[in-house]
This record gives C-alpha cells, structure tokens and sequence, in this order.
C-alpha cells in the first residue's frame, strides 16, 4: 500500500515538474515570433519613386531667334499660375524686353546710318554720272568744230589741211575715250549703288524682324489646356524671375492628360534586371487608395548620376495603362516593377535565415516543444523574403530571431547538400606543397630539392659519371 502511494506521488512529482518545464519553455518561447512556412507565388520585384508627366505635350515657346541678335537668356517677368486651365491665344507670361531693347536701339541707330549711306552714295554717283555726260557732249562738239576747220582747210596749204586732220583726229579719240570711261563709271557706280543698297536691306530687315520679335515677349497660349512649369536643367521649374535660355525656350507646356507616364530611376546594381515590357504596379503618394498598373516601355542605356546622389542611376519610362482624372503631372508615385513570379514555391522571411560558416544556411525551425536548427537551400529572394528549396515543408514553423540559449546549437544538416559542400571544400582546399630534402654538394655546400628534383640530379650524374659524394637528409614537413 505504501509503496503504491509512494509511486503516485512520485508520478504527481514528475508531472508537475513537467508542466513546469513546458510552461517555462512556453515563457521563453512567447517572447520570440514565430512564422509559417508558406507555398504559392513568389513576387521578385523592385520598388521605385517616380514622377508623372504627360507622354504627350505642346511646349509653350519663348523668343527662338534671340541668339541672332546676340541676346542669349531673358527672365520672366511674370508668369500665369501652375494649373490653370487656358482657352487658346490667352496671355501664360511677360518676359523682361530691357535687353532686347537695347539692341533694338543700338539696330535703329544703324538703319539711320546705312539709309544716310545710301542717300550720299546717290547724290555722289548722280553728281559724278551728271560730269561724266557733260564732259561727252563737250567732246562731242569739239568733234564736229574739227570736221569744219577741216572743210574749211581745203583749200590751205597741205601743212595746214594735215594739221586739220590730226586735230579731227585727236578729238575722235578723246570723245571715244570719254564713252568708254562712262560706261565703266556707270557700271562702278551701279555696283556701288547695289552694295550700298544691299546693306541698307539687310539693316532694314533684321530691324523689321526685332520688332517682329518684340511682339513674341508676350507669350501666348498655342492650344487649349492646363499650364505645368517647364523644368531647367538643374531640375527647378520656371518661374518669375526664372532664365529662359535661347537653346532651351520653353516656359511651359500643355500637357495631354489623357496618356500619363512616370518617369523613375533604376540603381546600377538592379538595372540588368529592368527591360521593356515588365508589368508595374503603380500608386499614387497623394491618394493612397488609388492603383493602376503600367509597362515599361523605355530603358536608358546610358547612366546618370542625379543631384545629392552618390550612386549611378539609368532612367526607366512607365506608361500607365489606366485614365484618372486624379492623374496629374509631377505627382509622386510609388512603383512596384514584378521582375518575375515563380509559382508553387515554398518561402519565407528574410529575417528567418541565417549562417554558419559562411557556407551553411539555417532556420530556428519549431518542432513540439523542441526547437531545430535545420539547414536549408536557399533560393531567389526578393526585398522581403526568400525561396526555400530544400530543408522545409510548407506549414513549417521558424523563428524571426534567433531563440535564447540556441546559439551553441549543432546544425541539422541535410544529406542531400553533403556532396555539394564535400565538391566546395575539395575546390576550396589547397595543393600540399612538395615535399623537399637538404643535399649537401662535393664541395661541401647544402642545397634544399624537391624528391622531383633530386631524381633529375642523379640520372644526370650517372650519366656524366660523377664520383662525388652527395648526403642526403629529408626535412621534415
């Protein structure tokens, strides 16, 4: 009888203690997060920020032939709201014409000069041509008092008529020569007349085309459509007191919001992994609520380095599938690029691996009131989580972090990975090195050869017929 009632209590002892040690482990255990293994699609994706603009625009220009009259930039004087909604040929913005006029002054100043030019190159010409024709009609009546003196000579002596006939003569000459010079005084004067007037047409066009140009200082809405800032090279919009450069005039654009992109940029480290044709999961930072997917449509083949940023980045172009009148440009999005989905795949946490040895891969995995540390065979991964190949089954329990006091804990390996980590150890191991010997030489010098080399020594000496004496001793390795 008592020994009956010594093994109850014995019993009752035992599972108390038990209940004990459960309770504790279940303490202990309650403090760490524990977490399915789960089989199904597995996502690898990128996510990126981007910025909406229209795929298609009509840029609102400023002046474009500035730079021929040596007028490189103008600032905005004042500018139409962002987002106002225009009616074609309303005012968008003024822009500051005090250089222009300068150089509109300075051109009115040399279209007097050249119009002066031109009218004293007239009179000249005119004055010189009138002198020119008078001197032929005098030549021309000194031509016909020759031919009378000759008339009337006939009957002098001979001398006097020979006389007579030279002064004829001469008097020819000098009115054919008087012709020959005003034809070409006539042509000198006509292409001095051209040049002059030439000039003046030149002077005279490029002033009517200043105050063509000063019209354009009033800049003017080409289409319907909402105004957006035009952004500069340094990424800033325009705005009053902005610079509009001659080889980037535009001030704004008119953007069609009926196709929207979003325009994101790709580190160099995931670039290889973006191409045209990837479907994009697409949020708005403004309306979280909202989604839409998109395609990549573009990728930039050459690198950039964007401003505060240390890492090279490559410009990616999404086109967004859907139309929202929430789409507006420059709003900020989140973009989810699905790379890849493998289906029918087991996975876990990224928080839930770990390593030993660099080379073994393990989980904490949850097994009755026993925890394991199992080795697994890791897949691909994405930002969150990882593939599982070998090592789990789906509803598997791992820890997030690392249990307490399981540290020291062996590594159940899987034998199936053993002739994989046998194969990286034979690769990792290195060649023994050769094994060598200390000779001493006939004249008493040592020298250190390898067994390889000392075979070579002596079929060289038996063949030569060498007589001294060679020790050997081996070193120890």
């Amino acid at each position: 009888m008592k020994k009956k009632i010594i093994a109850g209590i014995i019993a009752v002892i035992i599972v108390i203690i038990g209940i004990m040690v459960y309770n504790s482990g279940a303490d202990t255990a309650s403090n760490d997060i524990i977490v399915q293994v789960e089989k199904g699609s597995f996502i690898i994706e990128i996510t990126t920020t981007g910025e909406l603009e229209a795929k298609n625009s009509v840029k609102i220009m400023g002046p474009a032939r500035l730079r021929n009259f040596r007028v490189y930039q103008v600032n905005i004087q004042k500018i139409i709201e962002e987002g106002t909604v225009v009616k074609k040929g309303e005012w968008i913005a003024t822009l500051d014409p005090s250089d222009f006029n300068t150089k509109l002054q300075d051109k009115a100043i040399d279209l007097e000069k050249k119009q002066s030019q031109y009218i004293q190159t007239q009179l000249d010409t005119t004055l010189e041509m009138r002198k020119a024709r008078d001197e032929l009609i005098n030549l021309e009546y000194n031509v016909e008092e020759m031919k009378i003196k000759l008339e009337q000579s006939k009957y002098e002596p001979p001398a006097t008529i020979k006389q007579a006939e030279i002064d004829l003569d001469k008097s020819r000459r000098a009115f054919q020569q008087a012709t020959d010079n005003y034809q070409i005084k006539l042509q000198q004067n006509k292409a001095k007349m051209a040049e002059i007037s030439a000039e003046l047409r030149k002077v005279q066009n490029e002033y009517d085309q200043m105050l063509q140009l000063q019209q354009s200082f009033n800049i003017l809405a080409p289409e319907d459509g909402m105004v957006v800032y035009h952004r500069g090279w340094d990424g800033k919009p325009m705005k009053a007191g902005s610079s509009v450069h001659t080889w980037d005039p535009v001030v704004a654009t008119l953007p069609d919001l009926t196709v929207m992109l979003s325009k994101t940029f790709i580190n160099e480290v995931d670039i290889r992994k973006i191409k045209p044709g990837l479907l994009v999961e697409i949020g708005l930072d403004a309306f979280p609520e909202k989604h839409f997917t998109g395609i990549v449509t573009k990728v930039a083949n050459v690198g950039e380095q964007r401003p505060n940023s240390d890492s090279k980045v490559f410009e990616a172009t999404i086109e967004i599938n859907e139309q929202d009148d929430l789409l507006k440009p420059a709003m900020t999005t989140s973009n989810r690029i699905i790379v890849n989905e493998i289906n029918d795949v087991l996975y876990v946490p990224l928080e839930c691996l770990h390593s030993e040895a660099d080379s073994i891969a393990f989980v904490y995995k949850k097994s009755g009131i026993n925890i394991i540390k199992q080795e697994i065979q890791v897949g691909k991964t994405n930002t969150d989580e990882s593939i599982i190949s070998k090592g789990l089954e789906e509803g598997d329990r791992v820890y997030l972090s690392v249990p307490q006091g399981q540290e020291d804990k062996k590594v159940k390996l899987l034998t199936e990975l053993n002739g994989l980590r046998n194969l990286q150890k034979k690769e990792n191991t290195k060649p023994e090195p050769a094994k060598t010997m200390t000779i001493t030489m006939p004249d008493g010098t040592t020298k250190e050869v390898t067994e390889e080399q000392m075979k070579k020594f002596k079929q060289r000496g038996q063949k030569k017929g060498a007589t001294g004496e060679v020790r050997i001793k081996k070193n120890k390795q």
